[in-house]
C-alpha cells in the first residue's frame, strides 16, 4: 500500500521542489550526532511543501540537542517507498524513514522496536488501531504518524434537490443513488475502483457487510463469500444501472472522484478529513455518516470503518540509537504532532494529541466522526510483510470484479491466488 491519506499525488518535481528540499545523504553507518531522515512530500505546491513542517521541527531539535544535527530528504508519496528500500538494498539505510508500509524491513530485522527508543509513556501513548497494525508478533516496529478514517459523503444540495435521504443500508444507498441519478447527477454514486487507490474503497464496501483483506486469524481472506457477495451486488445493484457515473468503477481514480464532488458532480463518495475541508473551503454543504451497511449484515451490528495510518521506523545502525530515540520523542510530543496533522487536516497516531484535537473540533460534528471512526477502525493489513506486493495487486485487479462480463468470484479467487504467492515469496 501507499497508503496516501489525502489527494496531493502531484509530483514534487513538478514544482521544482525536490532539489531544494532533498540534502545530501551520508553513509550508513552513525556517528552518533547526524541523522538522516526520509519522508514524503504532503504538499501538492511550494506553498504547501512539508520542508516548512521539517525545517521548523529540526530546528527547534537542534536547539534543544546542542551539536547534533538532522538531514532531511523529501521525496513524492510516489517515490518514497522505492527510494527507502532502494537505499536499504544498497547498505545505505537511513536512521528513520517515514512512508506507506514497514513489515518488510522488520521481517528483515532492520528496525529498532518501539520498546528500545521511547519511553513506556510514549509507547503507551498510541491509539490502540494503530499499535495493532504497527505490531509484528505484538512488538511494535511501524510508529504511527499521521492517521485518518473513511466516512461516506454526500452533497447536501443534490440530495434535497433529488428528494433523497441519507442512506444506513445499501438499499438505502440503492435507492438514493437511483433518486439523484433522475434528477441529472453525473456520479450518483462515485466508486473509485481504479488502480491508485481501489484497494481502500474495496475495503470500505468489504467491512460493510462484514468482510475485509483478512480473517481472524490474519490471514488472507480476499475471495471469501461475504466478499464475493459484496462485489456481486455493487455489480448488480450500482454499476449495471449506471448509478456509478460516466467512467467505468476500474478506470476511476480517487483523485477524479474527489475532483467531481468538488465540482458538484457526485452525490456520494467516500472520503476524508482533507476533502471535507475543502469541500467546505468552497462552500459547499456536505453531510457525513458511516458506510451504510449490508441489509443482510444482521440488526444492530456495526463493522468498523477503514482506517490508514503512515508510518515511522527507525533503521538499526552503530551508535545511532540514543541519537534516534531522542529524535523520535521529540517528534511525537503533542504541538509538534498536532502541528504537521492539522497543516494536513489530517489525525493524530497519538490519545493525548488526538484528545487535545477533538477538544479544538468539538463544536463540528463530522470533524468529530472521524476520530470516533478511528479509534475502532480497521486499518490494511500492513503488519503482512507481503502487504505491498498484494495492494498493489488489488489496485490492478479489483476494479475487473464489477465489469459488465466479469464473475466477481473468479476475479477475487485470482487476486487470492497471487497474494499466496506473495506470502511464499516473503518465507
Amino acid at each position: 500500500m501507499r497508503p496516501r491519506l489525502f489527494g496531493m499525488t502531484a509530483s514534487v518535481a513538478a514544482f521544482g521542489l525536490l532539489g531544494s528540499l532533498a540534502t545530501a545523504c551520508g553513509s550508513s553507518g552513525s556517528d552518533g550526532s547526524t541523522l538522516r531522515l526520509v519522508a514524503p512530500e504532503y504538499g501538492d505546491s511550494p506553498a504547501t511543501s512539508s520542508k516548512a513542517y521539517w525545517d521548523k521541527l529540526t530546528a527547534a531539535f537542534t536547539a534543544a540537542h546542542p551539536g547534533k544535527k538532522v538531514e532531511v530528504t523529501l521525496y513524492p508519496w510516489a517515490d518514497v517507498d522505492r527510494e527507502v528500500t532502494r537505499m536499504v538494498q544498497e547498505d545505505d539505510a537511513p536512521d528513520v524513514a517515514l512512508m506507506g508500509a514497514y513489515s518488510d524491513f522488520a521481517a528483515q530485522g532492520r528496525l529498532y522496536s518501539a520498546d528500545e527508543l521511547l519511553s513506556i509513556r510514549a509507547e503507551a501513548n498510541f491509539l490502540r488501531p494503530l499499535v495493532a497494525a504497527g505490531s509484528v508478533d505484538n512488538t511494535l516496529f511501524g510508529l504511527p504518524f499521521v492517521a485518518s478514517s473513511r466516512l461516506l459523503f454526500y452533497n447536501e444540495d443534490l440530495f434535497d434537490k433529488a428528494g433523497a435521504k441519507p442512506p444506513k443500508t445499501w438499499s438505502d444507498l440503492k435507492k438514493a443513488a437511483e433518486e439523484l441519478k433522475k434528477v441529472g447527477v453525473r456520479y450518483p454514486y462515485a466508486l473509485p475502483l481504479g488502480p491508485e487507490e481501489a484497494h481502500a474503497e474495496a475495503l470500505i464496501w468489504e467491512l460493510s457487510n462484514g468482510g475485509g483483506y483478512t480473517d481472524v486469524s490474519g490471514g488472507y481472506s480476499i475471495a471469501s463469500e461475504q466478499n464475493t457477495q459484496t462485489f456481486r451486488w455493487i455489480k448488480e445493484n450500482l454499476v449495471a444501472p449506471g448509478l456509478t457515473g460516466p467512467v467505468p468503477p476500474a478506470r476511476l481514480n480517487r483523485q477524479d472522484a474527489f475532483a467531481a464532488f468538488l465540482r458538484g458532480d457526485v452525490g456520494m463518495v467516500n472520503g476524508y478529513p482533507s476533502l471535507l475541508h475543502e469541500a467546505r473551503a468552497r462552500g459547499m454543504k456536505v453531510g457525513t455518516l458511516s458506510m451504510p451497511v449490508s441489509d443482510t449484515l444482521g440488526e444492530g451490528k456495526k463493522p468498523p470503518a477503514a482506517g490508514v495510518a503512515d508510518w515511522m521506523m527507525a533503521f538499526r545502525h552503530d551508535g545511532n540509537r540514543e541519537l534516534v530515540g531522542s529524535f523520535l520523542d521529540f517528534v511525537y510530543q503533542d504541538k509538534n504532532l498536532s502541528e504537521f496533522a492539522g497543516r494536513y487536516h489530517l489525525l493524530p497516531s497519538t490519545v493525548s494529541a488526538s484528545e487535545a484535537s477533538e477538544g479544538s473540533a468539538a463544536d463540528d460534528h463530522s470533524t468529530e466522526q472521524f476520530f470516533t471512526a478511528l479509534n475502532s477502525a480497521q486499518l490494511y493489513p500492513v503488519n503482512e510483510p507481503s502487504w505491498l506486493k498484494v495492494s498493489d495487486t488489488i489496485k490492478r485487479n479489483i476494479g475487473k470484479a464489477v465489469a459488465p462480463s466479469a464473475d466477481p468470484k473468479a476475479v477475487l479467487e485470482d487476486i487470492a491466488d497471487q497474494a499466496r504467492e506473495a506470502q511464499q515469496e516473503q518465507q
